[in-house]
Formats: C-alpha cells, sequence, structure tokens
C-alpha cells in the first residue's frame, strides 16, 4: 500500500480515559464565511455583508457562531473518540465573535465516561489567539467499541465564485454618465426587448425601438412589458429595421446600436454599406466582455465574430479597438497577448511572426495605450505558473487583460470553452464604426445584455470615435 496515503484512526471506549482531550486550530478566512453561508443558507449580512457590518454591534464580519460548533464536531469525529462515535447531546455557549483572520484552537476533554451506556460526556472550548474563550459547551456522544482505521478521505477543492460580481462593478460605474441614446435593431424577441428596457431602467441606455410596430408590441404584451412613451420607429421588418438603425446613427440621432432579433450578418451588412453604412478608417471588430470564474480580473477576447483571416493591418485595428476599450473601463495600461500555438517565433505559423510584428508595431507607436507581447499559447498568457515553467519574461505573461486570436475560428473557441466549460459570463460589443454596436448572442441572458450596454456607454463617453 502506497505508505504516502494518510489514516484516520478512532479511540474505542475502553481506550479512552478521564481528561483525555484532542484540539484542532483553525485561521477564519472570508471563503470560509462564504461556504458556510453556501451551505447552510444563512445570509446574515453580520457574516456576509461588511458595510452593514461596520455598523453593527462588533464594526466587523463575524463568523457564523455554527462554524465554530461545526469545528467542534469535526474534532468529536475525527479524533476523539472519533470514526464510529455518535453524536447525542451538545450545548454551547457564545462568549465572543470570531473575525477575520482569528485563529481558534478548539479542544475537547473526556469529563466523563458512563460505562452502561458506553457514552462520553466531553467539555468543549474554542480560544482564540488572545487565550479569550469565544465557545464554550458540553457534548455527550455514544462512543465506538470496534476499532476503525480508514484512509482519509481527501477533500475535493472548493472555488467560490459570485456570479455577475464583475459585471455589477461594472454596471455601478455606468452611474456618473447619461443615457446612451440607442437604436435598438428589430426587438422582437423578449430578450431583446427586456435587455434595452432593464438598460434604460438602469439609466444605461434611451433606447429608440426600430422594428414593425405592430411585432414590438406584440413581442411587449406577451412578456408583460409596459413600453410607456418609449419612441418606436414603425418599419415593416428586419432590413429595414437595420437601414433605419444606421441611417439614425449617421445623421447622429442615435449614438450606439444594439442587436435584436435579427442576424448580425444581417445587421453588419447595414453598417458595412460603402455608401450608406458606418464605417471608418478603423477596422471594425467585435470583442468579448468575459467574467471567468478563477482568473483576477475582467478578460477581454477578440476577434470572435467579424474578421475570420485577419491579415496584419487588420489585426492592428483589432488590437486597437481592444485596447481603447478596456482604457474606457479604467484600465491605464491594458496587457495584451498575441495567441499562437506556442512562444517562438516561426515562419511556419504564420501567426507568429504577426505577432512578433505587432510587437514592433507596438514598439513605434502604430499601436498606443497597451503594453503589447507575443507570441503565447492560451496557458503562457493566462498562467503565471505556465509562463514561469517555459522560463518567459514578459509583463503580460499570466496576466492579460486582452487575449488577440489569431483568427476568428481560434477567437470563437476560446470565448465559447471559457463560457460553456469555465462558467464565464460573456458581453459582447463591435467597434471600430461611427458608434458603438452591442451584440448580445442568443444564448445571452438579461446580465450579458447588460454588461454589453454598459460596454457601450463607458466606451463612447470615454473617446471620440474614428470618423471616415
Amino acid at each position: 500500500m502506497n505508505s504516502a496515503i494518510r489514516f484516520i484512526e478512532n479511540k474505542t471506549f475502553d481506550e479512552i480515559e478521564i481528561g483525555q482531550s484532542a484540539e484542532l486550530a483553525r485561521t477564519l478566512k472570508r471563503e470560509d464565511i462564504e461556504l458556510f453561508a453556501v451551505m447552510s443558507g444563512d445570509v446574515n449580512p453580520a457574516h456576509v455583508d461588511e458595510e452593514f457590518a461596520q455598523s453593527d454591534l462588533f464594526h466587523k464580519v463575524i463568523a457564523h457562531g455554527m462554524w465554530g460548533g461545526a469545528l467542534i464536531s469535526a474534532v468529536l469525529g475525527t479524533e476523539l473518540p472519533g470514526p464510529g462515535a455518535i453524536y447525542l447531546n451538545q450545548s454551547l455557549n457564545f462568549r465572543r465573535p470570531v473575525g477575520l483572520g482569528d485563529t481558534v484552537t478548539v479542544r475537547v476533554t473526556v469529563r466523563e465516561k458512563k460505562v452502561e451506556k458506553k457514552r462520553l460526556v466531553l467539555d468543549c472550548e474554542c480560544i482564540n489567539q488572545a487565550g479569550e474563550t469565544v465557545i464554550k459547551g458540553e457534548a455527550e456522544v455514544l462512543a465506538p467499541t470496534d476499532k476503525v482505521r480508514r484512509p482519509r478521505a481527501v477533500l475535493p477543492e472548493v472555488h467560490l465564485h459570485e456570479r455577475g460580481a464583475r459585471y455589477r462593478t461594472l454596471l455601478e460605474s455606468t452611474r456618473d454618465h447619461a443615457p446612451l441614446r440607442t437604436a435598438v435593431v428589430h426587438p422582437c424577441d423578449a430578450l431583446s426587448l427586456t435587455g434595452a428596457l432593464e438598460a434604460a431602467k438602469r439609466g444605461i441606455l434611451t433606447p429608440v425601438l426600430v422594428g414593425p410596430r405592430h411585432r414590438v408590441a406584440a413581442t411587449a404584451e406577451d412578456a408583460a412589458i409596459d413600453l410607456g412613451d418609449i419612441e418606436i420607429v414603425d418599419v415593416p421588418h428586419s432590413h429595414a429595421a437595420a437601414e433605419t438603425a444606421v441611417a439614425l446613427a449617421r445623421e447622429a440621432r442615435v449614438e450606439a446600436l444594439m442587436k435584436g432579433s435579427l442576424q448580425r450578418d444581417e445587421l453588419m451588412a447595414a453598417v458595412t454599406d460603402p455608401a450608406t453604412g458606418l464605417k471608418t478608417e478603423r477596422r471594425m471588430s467585435h470583442v468579448y466582455g468575459l467574467d471567468v470564474p478563477h482568473y483576477p480580473k475582467p478578460l477581454f477576447v477578440t476577434d470572435a465574430a467579424i474578421n475570420i483571416f485577419p491579415d496584419l493591418n487588420d489585426k492592428r485595428d483589432i488590437v486597437q479597438n481592444a485596447i481603447d476599450l478596456v482604457r474606457s473601463l479604467g484600465v491605464t495600461e491594458p496587457r495584451v497577448a498575441l495567441l499562437s500555438a506556442l512562444e517562438t517565433v516561426t515562419p511556419k505559423i504564420p501567426s507568429t511572426v504577426d505577432a512578433a510584428a505587432l510587437c514592433k508595431m507596438a514598439n513605434r507607436g502604430q499601436i498606443t495605450g497597451g503594453l503589447v507581447d507575443g507570441p503565447f499559447a492560451f496557458d503562457s498568457a493566462i498562467s503565471r505558473s505556465a509562463a514561469d515553467t517555459k522560463e518567459i519574461v514578459s509583463d503580460v505573461a499570466g496576466s492579460a487583460d486582452i487575449l488577440v486570436a489569431p483568427d476568428l475560428e481560434a477567437g470563437n473557441i476560446i470565448a465559447k470553452q471559457l463560457v460553456h466549460l469555465a462558467g464565464a459570463d460573456a458581453a459582447g460589443i463591435i467597434l471600430g464604426a461611427r458608434v458603438p454596436i452591442m451584440a448580445p448572442s442568443q444564448t445571452d441572458d438579461i446580465l450579458c445584455a447588460l454588461a454589453s450596454a454598459a460596454l457601450a456607454q463607458l466606451f463612447a463617453r470615454y473617446r471620440v470615435f474614428p470618423t471616415s
């Protein structure tokens, strides 16, 4: 048997003596409080709301009282008596709060043995790092009579992720800006209509609904939405909606577009029309703004929706669009990782050559505002340990804000894998036109639609768009 395996072993009733004790120590971390709240459903703000806790009796976040009780149970179940013990009674007297960073030593001591029923009475005490008693009590257990020795269970790693936390921060940052007057193109499904109106309610957008009036009204009725006095521009079909919305943007009657229930290609055909569209000197590109669990900051992936096989000049604009977006969110110098299959420049892999050229363009001022490096394999871009293992010296490696894919296929795969395998949320925006274009996916929900709206508003208020 593998000697590295750890075992858990009990103490039988006959082995246990009065005065015998066992203990464990644990330092309270925020993750302990969050995990206990998730497990128990106890979201008392004294434990999970720092702002409230500061004004409460103890002026700090404190542990749930039963967190200490659970530690007592752990000692009884794993140390004294250990496996085979049956919990019968427990009294607890809570003397002091346990705050973040406090180290609690939990000790149980046998006070009485009841021979006829094989029961133990144990004194239980939890003491903090200052020697103060925080919990005191008494436990009664039915002690095991048979010896048990088993491999100690290896517990799974637990990663806590609060869905939408970064997006809520993003939405909060829109409060200081005026709503963005936005043409919602063919809002004839519940998601696009609800998303636009919710963004309006939050002061992010002022929607102008461009579509067949009867279909918009029917969608609102089905979704129990009151359109109130929201402006509706009546057009016969989705193609006309796209053309009309683009015309409104050209005439500066709206500041942004939001895709509704029409295909992206249909909208983009109107946007890119050489005579009547919204093209500028800048190549248009799509940027995903992702909230990825366990990545320490927002992550942006580009281009995953517009440019199929971008050349070097296209990539320069794709990189610059993404940098401009991330800077508009308050990141002074975004870290840009140019992705490929490996970290060395290899002529047989054109994306590595493009990455080297883009780095030099950034050095010469043809790309500005960001820290650009590459080529990087995906792991080197987002994992510092992977970069260190490969001995990569770079300020971008392991800490990228922006991932630039070599082509649309790779970008789309990266973004969709992060969404469907890593549990990421993805907001989408198209940049490089006269106005920003919100492009939520058919699989998005309201949260992602709101985040897309927030990206568009912050970007529009941050900078002047390229002119044609």
